[in-house]
């Protein structure tokens, strides 16, 4: 498993004695971190004056902010019979110190403690607890159970009831690590290595503090891989409170980017252990000085994925448009052809013909002509249209103008619009002639007949008066 913490290194310890060189021992193998010293015949050692002031790591880091990662984290600790009052009061102040330097929260870290000998207790769950100060108080009020030494039963409880989401750890989708950190002085006195492997194969990251009485090989099989960045020895509990700076190191560093000096125009993003490194926002790209920032020309990159016209924005993005006649897909970057036709935006008077390339065409009816706008029409031959109510035929005299005529042998009526027959029209001139002629001749002897009858009459009267 690559360790959520990278950088636990071996501590050389903290507290020096000189002792006279001797073969080294189990304790001396590579793989653990090693802190303090014991005196003669078993006893807790006392730390002598040092010839120099030692400075412990991460000790000055108080001043500044401290930003560490959210974590689901629970302490497992051993109070055994072993374990004295005092050194377990040791082992409480060590987990207050690491507590001290996280960020407690329930969108932050969150602690819970287990406490074992032959039977295990869960003193308080991860969502017991959302503030530093309540989790201390409940440190404090941890009573040892004194008996036995039950780790893989422990570390089975931590893994199947405290890193639980009912217990308050977060779910896979948060992305939140779970971290153990283990606490003992003796030997396991039950089965470590299939529990241990079982835990961190549930994705649970093992830190294995020995104190003391620890037995090495134990350690080893409890911690994650790496060894040397997991397995941890102190020789009492005198000095394991000073481990916990070496926790506060790997789980704390000050961030300038909270610290506000890191110079970064748009994003600083903090990479742990003090350093950062700074980000653009969208549309953005990091200038040479790997501070500021410069707008990236997307459409100019030929990567803007538009299927049309990719355009610019003044923010540093872009958004994609489509040529006229085409309307912008759901995926915000193709097109797709419109029927403006079908949409009754296209402004034609008579006819709207859709073209192949997405764009539309005006057409007018028979015997009209498209104007010069390409939308409206005029009419171009009235005779064309069929409504000049010729019989025959209509001729067109130009635009909007026409008169009719008639086929061979037809002659145009006084409507101007219908054609008769000439043979017939002929014989029915001939018969109306034949009757006027006869009427004529009648009337012409009638007026014969009657001068004829005056001027016999004139002439009998001159007659009689000569006579007289």
């Amino acid at each position: 498993m690559r360790p959520l913490f990278p950088g636990l290194l071996l501590l050389w310890p903290l507290l020096l004695c000189p002792v006279a060189p001797t073969a080294p021992g189990p304790l001396g193998r590579p793989g653990f971190l090693r802190l303090g010293t014991r005196g003669s015949g078993g006893s807790p050692g006392h730390r002598p004056a040092p010839a120099a002031p030692i400075r412990v790591p991460g000790g000055a880091r108080g001043a500044g902010f401290c930003k560490s990662r959210p974590l689901d984290l629970v302490f497992i600790i051993d109070s055994s019979r072993s374990v004295r009052p005092l050194e377990f009061t040791k082992v409480k102040t060590f987990v207050s110190r690491i507590i001290d330097t996280l960020d407690i929260g329930a969108a932050a870290t969150r602690v819970a403690v287990v406490n074992y000998a032959s039977t295990v207790k869960i003193e308080f769950q991860l969502q017991t607890h959302s503030d530093k100060k309540a989790l201390k108080r409940a440190v404090e009020r941890i009573a040892p159970l004194s008996t036995g030494t039950m780790s893989g039963l422990a570390i089975r409880t931590a893994m199947e009831e405290a890193f639980t989401v009912q217990a308050g750890a977060r779910g896979p989708s948060f992305n939140i690590p779970k971290v153990a950190i283990i606490v003992t002085d003796g030997r396991p006195q039950d089965q470590v290595t299939e529990v241990a492997a079982r835990a961190r194969a549930a994705g649970i990251e093992l830190y294995a503090v020995g104190v003391d009485r620890a037995d090495l090989r134990s350690l080893r099989m409890m911690a994650s891989e790496p060894l040397e960045e997991h397995v941890f020895y102190v020789e009492t509990y005198g000095v394991i409170e000073k481990l916990s700076s070496k926790f506060q190191e790997t789980f704390c560093a000050e961030d300038p980017c909270l610290l506000g000096t890191h110079r970064c125009q748009h994003v600083c993003v903090s990479d742990g252990d003090g350093r950062h490194h700074c980000a653009c926002s969208q549309g953005y790209a990091l200038n040479a000085d790997k501070k500021t920032c410069a707008a990236i020309d997307k459409c100019a990159l030929n990567t803007h994925g538009c299927g049309h016209i990719c355009v610019n924005d003044r923010n540093g993005s872009y958004h994609c448009e489509c040529y006229e006649g085409y309307t912008l897909n759901e995926d915000r970057k193709t097109c797709s052809a419109q029927d403006q036709c079908a949409l009754g935006t296209h402004g034609c008077q008579h006819i709207c013909v859709n073209d192949r390339a997405g764009s539309h065409r005006c057409e007018c009816y028979e015997g009209y002509t498209l104007n010069q706008d390409k939308k409206t029409c005029s009419v171009r031959d009235k005779c064309a249209l069929g409504s000049h109510g010729c019989q025959h035929i209509c001729v067109s005299d130009g635009v909007a103008s026409y008169h009719c005529d008639c086929h061979a042998g037809f002659t145009l009526n006084e409507d101007k619009k219908t054609c008769s027959d000439i043979q017939e029209v002929r014989k029915l001139v001939s018969i109306e002639d034949a009757c006027g002629c006869e009427a004529t001749l009648a009337f012409q002897g009638k007026v014969i007949s009657y001068l004829q009858g005056l001027n016999t009459k004139h002439i009998l009267s001159g007659r009689f008066s000569a006579s007289a």
